[in-house]
């Protein structure tokens, strides 16, 4: 059971993990070995922290993975939501995944690019119908004056498409988390974890093949 929020200085958990030592694998490799242990035990391994700047600082919401190769990490959502908005203005973005259950988490750092509309389009074919609807009439991150008017729209859009495809409206589609650096930590005995963090070989901060291990130096950091 948990404390309550009074009990706040007093919470803690004992992390008991075995010692992380240093990854022989590329990123990719290593965080498909983390994502597939966290599947068996995680309700929802793709559930993502997603940061994005703006004018005032950083903004972060969780989205889902949607897929993953050595070019990147990919979500999707409409494009004119706040932080596709964001992205398009400043594609430098940060990536987090809470594995609590797992005592792990991956920290990701790189900048985000639209992927190609025909993968887009792939994606949300598959989607359930009412999922399709939704995207088609939601003005994310929009104001609106109650649910009242949201229902509306989307019942007059599930009668518009009743036995019909519902076509991928423009402002919604996918971006690519294309990483310059990743962290990959385990919790351990007395707060002093694991953590190994792989940056660019080459010390840049340019996105490169997450399974190219050649392009990457994994550095261990204090806890």
């Amino acid at each position: 059971m948990s404390e309550p929020v009074d009990r706040l200085p007093q919470t803690r958990k004992s992390y008991e993990s075995p010692v992380f030592d240093r990854p022989e694998s590329s990123p990719l490799a290593l965080f498909r070995q983390w994502y597939d242990e966290a599947a068996e035990h995680v309700r929802e391994p793709n559930a993502m922290t997603v940061s994005t700047l703006d004018e005032w600082g950083p903004s972060s919401r969780i989205v889902l993975l949607k897929g993953i190769d050595d070019s990147g990490f990919v979500f999707f959502t409409d494009y004119d939501s706040a932080k596709g908005r964001q992205l398009r203005t400043d594609p430098r973005v940060a990536v987090n995944f809470p594995w609590q259950d797992m005592e792990r988490q991956v920290r990701i750092r790189g900048l985000a690019e639209a992927v190609a509309p025909d993968d887009s389009d792939a994606y949300f074919a598959v989607r359930p119908h009412g999922s399709q609807i939704a995207a088609s009439v939601s003005k994310q991150s929009q104001p609106v004056d109650g649910r009242e008017q949201m229902q509306a729209e989307y019942d007059a859009a599930l009668a518009e498409y009743d036995g019909k495809d519902v076509p991928r409206p423009d402002h919604w589609g996918g971006f690519r988390v294309r990483a310059f650096e990743i962290e990959f930590w385990q919790g351990q005995k007395n707060r002093f974890h694991d953590r190994w963090v792989f940056r660019r070989a080459d010390g840049s901060h340019e996105p490169a093949d997450l399974a190219d291990a050649s392009a990457w130096t994994p550095v261990r950091l204090y806890p």
